[in-house]
């Protein structure tokens, strides 16, 4: 018997490739920094919970018990990553005068929404920030004497009192600290907020009463006590966008080696156990050279413009899943439609497949190798890209059992996601929202145009052709997916 690969991911703090190694044998425990639910995600937000998902997916798959945690910030976060700016979320509920928790309630559906779009699992808690406020309180109170002081501003963290501060942001902690707010009175240039006192007469939406006066948590404070809160120190792995890398998960760290009582005099970061994760892990950046991603230029790319376009939002995970996910990756519309078709391409295979009973095992010899290598694949740091073409193999396998070949794509498909049992070829096609014809109307003339050829009329059927054409609708004859037609993009 094969001996399956151990599973390498890549460590943040280290820079290297590590074997995972579970604090608590046979679990795994993931903490993955959620959205601040001031405003819609947008796709390039949303490719860190693709990659997420992938994570906890293969660790399923590895035959882990996944505790799996994101959270919600709904309290907090200025408008800079480094403390600066207003409160987004106060200042979200100012410009559209209403309450903040509705602001929070309505933008945290929408979120949900489009984490049910993408075929992304529930984790096993969504971790609200506003329900942990009284441990954050306790959670400062516990550090203020050795780590923090207080100036009238708020409790702030000296950085100068834990090791190797920043460690995990390296080359980018000059960028980093030329992002965080000057505050006046402040040790140094990295301290950061733990709690915010509410200015002098003023009165915010969300503050709660503490040792340090009226007032709210600080950003990084959230996420240090709710994984601590849900999944215990040390837990096995923290995600999160590489933009976090720099301000966000070192003050994480800090606050981690604070609580445990690792301090400047225990010696180096070395000891992974006391940054509160054994691993932290990065997704890339997705690139967009539209100037469209950016949520103050009104109409962002957000999933739900691109289903607007008309394309399934699973090509949209299609398309994070044919890279890297440490890689970057820029977003076009070219892209998008590319991973469109390699997706239709594999739901047209596996259709055969969807009324089979999977078999207990992959055990014919042509198809044992196949789940090696996609095993190997996503073993080595969730090579993707890889595990893809391994599916594309499996899926044009000929003369090999079906059942067993259902039970090798279903086993990779529960990793990747991508909905090959459960999507509906309809679903697939390219159908703007502002289309000026329905399906329904479609069907018809398509059905119509059927009996012309049928009748071997050929004038009726171009008639109907160009009848359809002007209403926006491509009749792909020809077409090797068999996909009959799609809605052009100006409808």
């Amino acid at each position: 018997m094969i001996q399956a690969p151990s599973l390498k991911l890549f460590n943040s703090l280290t820079r290297q490739l590590e074997p995972f190694d579970p604090v608590h044998p046979g679990e795994a425990r993931v903490y993955s920094c959620g959205p601040t639910v001031y405003n819609y995600p947008h796709i390039g937000n949303m490719r860190a919970y693709v990659f997420a998902d992938t994570l906890g997916r293969t660790l399923s798959f590895k035959g882990f018990k996944l505790t799996h945690v994101i959270n919600i910030t709904d309290v907090g976060h200025l408008t800079d990553d480094g403390d600066a700016g207003e409160d987004k979320m106060e200042k979200m509920a100012a410009q559209q005068a209403q309450s903040i928790w509705d602001i929070a309630k309505h933008y945290t559906q929408a979120y949900w929404a489009d984490v049910a779009a993408l075929n992304i699992r529930q984790p096993a808690h969504w971790s609200i920030a506003t329900d942990f406020v009284p441990q954050m309180i306790e959670f400062a109170k516990s550090i203020a004497d050795q780590h923090c002081y207080e100036l009238p501003t708020g409790l702030y963290f000296d950085t100068s009192t834990v090791a190797d501060y920043g460690r995990l942001a390296r080359a980018a902690t000059d960028e980093g600290e030329s992002r965080i707010d000057p505050v006046e009175g402040k040790r140094h240039a990295a301290d950061f907020a733990i709690w915010r006192r509410t200015p002098p007469g003023e009165t915010r939406q969300m503050e709660w009463d503490s040792p340090w006066g009226k007032g709210a948590p600080g950003w990084h404070l959230e996420c240090s006590v709710m994984s601590r809160a849900l999944l215990g120190l040390p837990f096995d792995i923290h995600t999160g966008g590489i933009d976090h890398r720099e301000i966000h998960h070192p003050n994480e760290i800090a606050q981690n080696q604070a609580i445990q009582g690792y301090d400047a005099d225990h010696g180096h970061l070395d000891c992974a156990a006391h940054s509160g994760a054994r691993l932290w892990m990065h997704n890339n950046f997705l690139i967009d050279r539209t100037g469209k991603m950016s949520k103050s230029s009104g109409e962002f790319l957000r999933l739900q413009l691109l289903i607007d376009r008309g394309y399934h939002p699973l090509a949209y995970r299609m398309m994070c899943l044919q890279a890297h996910y440490r890689s970057e990756l820029e977003f076009s519309w070219d892209n998008l439609g590319a991973a469109l078709t390699r997706l239709k391409r594999m739901l047209m295979s596996a259709a055969p497949l969807r009324d089979v009973a999977a078999a207990d095992a992959v055990a014919h010899s042509k198809l044992t190798p196949l789940l090696g290598r996609f095993d190997a694949a996503i073993s080595d740091d969730l090579n993707t890209p890889v595990a893809l073409t391994v599916l594309d193999e499996a899926l044009a396998m000929k003369k090999v059992p079906a059942e067993e070949k259902r039970a090798l794509v279903e086993a990779m498909e529960a990793v990747l996601g991508l909905g090959l049992f459960t999507l509906e070829r309809e679903a697939l096609r390219l159908r703007p929202k502002a289309a000026a014809i329905d399906e329904g109307a479609i069907a018809a003339l398509m059905d119509r145009r059927k009996a012309a050829r049928a009748d071997k009329d050929f004038a009726a059927s171009d008639a109907l052709r160009d009848e359809l054409l002007a209403a926006g609708v491509e009749v792909m004859d020809g077409d090797p997916l068999g996909w009959e037609w799609r809605l052009d993009h100006g409808a």
